[in-house]
């Protein structure tokens, strides 16, 4: 059987395990396999224990395909971890960890912590470089309860975030390319324009509502700004293009995970960013095929995604 294109097709197939390890190989070690202690090539598959052995007489020697990448320690089989890839880069809104749980015969808990693991893959690779030509920048504000809506605004206007239980989040979009977001501390000037100056080339055209935070760009920016309070669109000026990844953002976020804990939300982000950005350019397998050529050099150890020892989950 051919390389899966479907989610029934990607079940099927990684259900074998040798087409579980050949495929992560060949994502890994394009060009053949290399000890990830030394570096050396001289390695001997070992087809009874699934392992590599080093010529070279280190510490180590025998190393799996797991080794160096988010699924190291892991006692769970490649068959899940590589359809739970699969199915959370390819729902558009998210996937709950009880459904992930569900389908892959696993414990909420270890679902849970599959899926931190594997939305660290999914984080940006890029190598920094600065978005250019039209470029929207806006802010949100995730989470917070009802009742805290309509919030002291004393307390908005000195300390610039939402209000209790809210994280404002701040987010760049280039038309016709990809987005950004990110959490930020606060929406002072001086927090926004230094995002602004690190994300945005100098001298493109940048549009923004309101917000004095914003005012002043237009030193380094085309800067223009749209008055919500008066319009949404003023030709081709407006930031409804970022609006609606704050919807989808949104929409995903109450969906399949109901709430978000503060100190989770930057890996959601990193999630609905990565769908957002080749959702056009990407078929199913292609980011399926992206997010597991990433997942080498990124460890998330059971500490790291939980908070003093405290386990609070969300779905």
């Amino acid at each position: 059987m051919s390389e899966p294109t479907t989610l029934q097709e990607a079940v099927i197939y990684f259900s074998s395990a040798s087409n579980c390890l050949e495929y992560l190989a060949a994502k890994r070690w394009p060009n053949g396999v290399i000890c990830p202690t030394c570096g050396s090539e001289k390695v001997k598959f070992n087809p009874g224990h699934g392992v590599w052995q080093c010529s070279k007489h280190h510490a180590k020697r025998q190393f799996s395909v797991k080794v160096g990448t988010i699924f190291e320690d892991s006692a769970i089989g490649l068959d899940k971890w590589l359809t739970a890839v699969w199915m959370l880069t390819n729902c558009k809104n998210g996937i709950s960890s009880y459904e992930i749980g569900r389908d892959l015969g696993v414990t909420q808990k270890t679902a849970w912590f599959m899926m931190h693991r594997i939305r660290l893959a999914l984080q940006d690779e890029k190598d920094g470089g600065k978005l250019g030509g039209e470029v929207e920048v806006d802010d949100t504000f995730i989470g917070g309860l009802s009742r805290n809506m309509h919030k002291d605004k004393r307390e908005k206007k000195i300390t610039g975030t939402g209000g209790k239980d809210k994280t404002p989040v701040l987010g760049f979009i280039q038309r016709g390319g990809e987005v950004r977001a990110q959490v930020i501390p606060d929406r002072k000037r001086d927090t926004l324009h230094g995002l602004v100056k690190a994300n945005v080339a100098a001298g493109s055209a940048l549009y923004s509502d309101a917000l004095a935070g914003y005012e002043g760009l237009d030193r380094e920016f085309f800067h223009q700004v749209v008055d919500h309070a008066v319009e949404y669109v003023r030709g081709n000026v407006h930031t409804d293009t970022l609006e609606n990844f704050w919807s989808l953002l949104k929409q995903g976020i109450k969906a399949p995970y109901v709430s978000v804990e503060p100190f989770h939300l930057f890996r959601y982000l990193d999630e609905q960013s990565f769908r957002y950005n080749y959702r056009e350019d990407l078929n199913d397998r292609d980011r399926f095929d992206l997010a597991v050529s990433q997942v080498v050099g990124k460890r998330l150890t059971w500490n790291r995604p939980t908070s003093s020892n405290v386990i609070a989950f969300v779905l």
